[in-house]
């Protein structure tokens, strides 16, 4: 102890520091002790206090329950849903069951567990699912009827069964029909398949754009122009590039050379013949 310019005793350094030593001691050990604490005891005692402490506890102890759960659920979904999404579904069921867990009932909490858990993940896929819910009890109305026609007939039943099965007319069998027709979502950045290289090949990578034009093609496209008419004159070239690019007519064309339409008619006819028998010759060529 030291006293102050007042006289009065003043707590030395060194007892502070042994006072914040013994203090972080014993929250170490009631941290050790709530780990080493049996399951059970931690959740008599969660009833009773409710602490968010002991939750975290519990949430710890039954966190593979939920990746066990989502990670099965994920091997029959499409691969554009992300299991992480499915365990974090499941990570708000597990928390769910945990407050609803009446310790009395003598059920074995993995079993009531598991259950919530599929069913948050379940309310999750319903979330995503851009397919309005009563489009998918329609489809799935069809497909009981023609399940059962097809087990009770021994062969695929035919459209008038299955919409006599359903008790439903024409107008409302095409409406069900239209649903029922299988309509899928791509994710444009899910993978398409893996490379050497760290980076993987993307659904968006190999789209094929048909607006494009293929410059082969229109290299090929232009030489085989220049081949075809390299023979004629110029006013043989006009007819065959005013008539079958610009789609004109012989009488336009005749306007526009100060010819004839019978002549232009004639002329054409005579490029025609030329260009036939100069191909037949170049036809390996080309």
């Amino acid at each position: 102890m030291t006293k102050t310019k007042t006289g009065k005793p003043r707590a030395s350094t060194g007892s502070k520091k042994r006072t914040s030593k013994s203090t972080s001691k014993r929250a170490t050990a009631a941290t050790v002790s709530l780990e080493e604490m049996p399951i059970q005891d931690v959740w008599v005692e969660y009833k009773k206090t409710g602490t968010e402490q002991l939750r975290n506890r519990l949430m710890t102890q039954y966190l593979d329950l939920v990746r066990y759960t989502a990670e099965r659920m994920h091997m029959r979904l499409p691969g554009e849903v992300d299991v992480e999404d499915l365990m974090s579904a499941g990570l708000f069921g597990l928390m769910d069951a945990i407050d609803a867990f009446d310790l009395e009932r003598g059920v074995k909490f993995e079993t009531y567990c598991t259950q919530r858990i599929r069913g948050a993940i379940f309310d999750e896929l319903r979330a995503m699912d851009w397919v309005p819910r009563l489009v998918r009890s329609r489809t799935a109305k069809v497909e009981r009827a023609r399940k059962a026609l097809e087990m009770q007939l021994g062969r695929k039943a035919t459209e008038k069964e299955i919409r006599e099965r359903l008790a439903v007319d024409s107008s409302e069998f095409e409406k069900l029909k239209k649903d029922s027709r299988p309509v899928g979502v791509v994710s444009l950045n899910r993978k398409w398949f893996e490379t050497d290289s760290s980076k993987d090949v993307r659904e968006i990578d190999v789209i094929k754009d048909k607006r494009q034009e293929n410059p082969l093609s229109e290299l090929q496209r232009k030489d085989l122009k220049v081949l075809i008419t390299k023979g004629l004159s110029r006013a043989e070239r006009l007819i065959i590039v005013l008539y079958y690019y610009e789609q004109m007519t012989m009488k336009e064309i005749g306007i526009t050379l100060d010819l004839s339409e019978s002549r232009v008619s004639q002329m054409h006819s005579s490029i025609l013949a030329r260009l036939k028998a100069q191909m037949q010759h170049r036809e390996k060529e080309v």
